[in-house]
């Protein structure tokens, strides 16, 4: 493995586009990381490594910032984990494509808080919204493009 290829990092505790990062990973030849408190499947592919960390809140979180660096993707619903990233110069995705980005994080997190707050009030029940084929495919797209990105900043 090329030292300078990005690597793709999963947030993987009910992550719902698992196999979907996984046939973009092999497609450009790279290394992806499933970070998670348990549950996942083994895979005698030496491209998928699978991180297993305690049961802690933060955990998973923390080693993703820990191992990921300026260029490689990761991909999570996680707004803070989001922000993390996004500060360490790695291109991040939601599951449903969606690009987390210097631009787009302040936002995210104030929506993130805001929904929060309207919760613990009472306000809104939090209800999320169902996961589609349309968010499926928008994030492979989506994480298409990242690895791409990515490829190039690499070999510059």
């Amino acid at each position: 493995m090329n030292e300078a290829q990005p690597s793709i990092y999963v947030d993987a505790d009910a992550c719902p586009v698992k196999e979907e990062a996984i046939r973009v990973a092999e497609r450009h030849g790279l290394v992806i990381t499933f970070v998670s408190n348990g549950g996942l499947r083994p895979s005698r592919d030496p491209m998928i490594r699978n991180v297993v960390v305690s049961k802690g809140a933060d955990a998973a979180d923390d080693w993703i910032v820990e191992n990921a660096k300026a260029n490689d993707i990761v991909v999570t619903a996680d707004i803070p984990l989001a922000a993390r990233t996004v500060a360490l110069g790695a291109l991040v995705i939601g599951p449903t494509g969606r690009p987390f980005t210097q631009e787009t994080i302040g936002m995210a997190v104030a929506m993130r808080d805001l929904k929060q707050h309207l919760r613990e009030t009472g306000e809104s029940k939090g209800y999320n919204a169902s996961f589609t084929p349309r968010d499926r495919s928008a994030f492979l797209g989506a994480l298409d493009v990242a690895v791409r990105r990515a490829m190039r900043a690499a070999s510059a």
